[in-house]
C-alpha cells in the first residue's frame, strides 16, 4: 500500500483537527468526508483537499476506494457509525471514547474480528514520542518502582445545553470526553486490572457528570490519583513517581512534548522533547498505516484487551454514581 486512503465521517471540531493532521502525513490520501448535511461535507471537503464528499454516512461506507474510516461523530453513534462502516469492508479508527459501555465495545470487536478487519480506538495519547519515552524510562527502571500516578485533565466548559459534553443522549460527561486520559495514561504504567476503583463525581441536572474523581489502587501498595471536570481548569499535568526518581509531564499532559526525569532529590537528571510542527494526531495516522501495511487486525500500541479495560474501569466508575445513558436504560 503505498497510499493510504482516508474517509472521514462527521464534521466537527475534531474531525478538522484530524484533517489538519491527515494534511501533514505524506502517505495520507485525503479521499472523502461525509456528513449529514451535504453543504457541510462540500465545506469541508473544500476546506482540506478530499477528492469526494457525500451527504450520507452510508455513500461513504460503500466507497471501495477508501481504505480506512476516520468516525468523529458523537460517542452516542459510535457504535452504529463503526458497525456501518465494518460491514461495508472498511478498517475503522474510531474517536475516543470508541463506545458508551463495554457491552457496545464487545459488539463492535466482534464485528471486526468476524470481518476481518482493523480497529482500533484513536487514544493519541499512546502514540505519542513522549509517552513512549515515559514508558521507557519505567522499563529501564530509570525511576524504581512505580508508587503514585497523579493527573488531572480538567476544562472549563461553559453550559451549554446543546453542546454534546453535556447531553445524555450524546454520551456526555466528563468521565468519557476527559477521564479516559488520565485513566488509560495510569493504567498503562500501573496495569489494567487495579484491584480497587474508589470513585466520586458530581452529577447535574443534565444527569451527566460534570466532574468526578477517581482512585485506582493495585496491589504492594501503588495508586492511581486522577481527576477530570468540565466546571474548573486546571494545569492538566502529570507526574509520574517512583522509589528511585519521578517523571513529570507539562501542561496538557496527553499531548505535552516535554517530559522531564528527576532523581529522589528533584534533580532533574533528563528531559526529552519531542518536536512537532503538526497537530500531533500524525502520530496515530503513521500507526495505523503501519498497521494496515502490516496486515495487522489490531495496533500494539492500542490494543483491543486495553481498550476493553479502560471501558471497564469506567463502567465501574458510573455504575458507582448511579448515572446511566438513554441507550442503557
Amino acid at each position: 500500500m503505498d497510499k493510504i486512503r482516508w474517509g472521514i465521517i462527521g464534521t466537527g471540531k475534531i474531525a478538522n483537527t484530524f484533517a489538519q493532521g491527515l494534511c501533514n502525513v505524506e502517505d495520507a490520501v485525503l479521499e472523502a468526508v461525509a456528513s449529514r448535511d451535504i453543504q457541510k461535507a462540500n465545506l469541508f471537503a473544500d476546506k482540506y483537499g478530499f477528492e469526494k464528499a457525500y451527504g450520507s454516512y452510508a455513500e461513504l461506507a460503500a466507497d471501495n476506494d477508501i481504505d480506512v474510516v476516520y468516525i468523529a461523530t458523537p460517542m452516542s453513534s459510535h457504535l452504529g457509525d463503526t458497525l456501518l462502516c465494518l460491514d461495508s469492508g472498511r478498517n475503522v479508527l474510531c474517536e475516543k471514547s470508541i463506545t458508551l459501555n463495554s457491552a457496545q465495545l464487545s459488539v463492535m470487536l466482534d464485528r471486526a474480528r468476524e470481518k476481518d478487519l482493523f480497529l482500533m480506538e484513536a487514544m493519541w495519547m499512546k502514540c505519542r514520542p513522549s509517552f513512549r519515552k515515559a514508558l521507557e524510562w519505567i522499563q529501564a527502571g530509570r525511576i524504581g518502582n512505580v508508587k503514585v500516578i497523579r493527573a488531572d485533565f480538567c476544562n472549563l466548559c461553559p453550559y451549554d445545553p446543546d453542546d454534546r459534553l453535556f447531553r445524555p443522549d450524546c454520551g456526555g460527561g466528563s468521565l468519557l470526553d476527559l477521564g479516559i486520559y488520565p485513566i488509560t495514561f495510569a493504567a498503562d504504567i500501573l496495569g489494567y486490572s487495579p484491584k480497587e476503583i474508589i470513585s466520586s463525581a458530581y452529577i447535574a441536572k443534565d444527569r451527566v457528570d460534570h466532574y468526578a474523581s477517581v482512585v485506582m489502587k493495585y496491589e504492594g501498595g501503588a495508586f492511581a490519583d486522577l481527576s477530570m471536570g468540565f466546571d474548573f481548569q486546571c494545569e492538566n499535568k502529570a507526574v509520574i513517581m517512583g522509589d528511585q526518581g519521578s517523571i513529570t509531564f507539562g501542561n496538557w499532559f496527553h499531548c505535552s512534548d516535554d517530559i522531564v526525569l528527576y532523581d529522589t532529590n528533584s534533580k532533574e537528571i533528563e528531559r526529552f522533547h519531542s518536536s512537532n510542527s503538526g497537530t500531533g494526531y500524525e502520530y496515530e495516522i503513521e500507526e495505523v498505516h503501519s498497521c494496515l501495511r502490516k496486515g495487522l487486525k489490531e495496533s500494539p500500541l492500542v490494543p483491543h484487551s486495553e481498550t476493553a479495560s479502560v471501558m471497564k474501569i469506567m463502567d465501574t466508575c458510573r455504575s458507582q454514581w448511579g448515572m446511566t445513558f438513554p441507550e442503557e436504560e
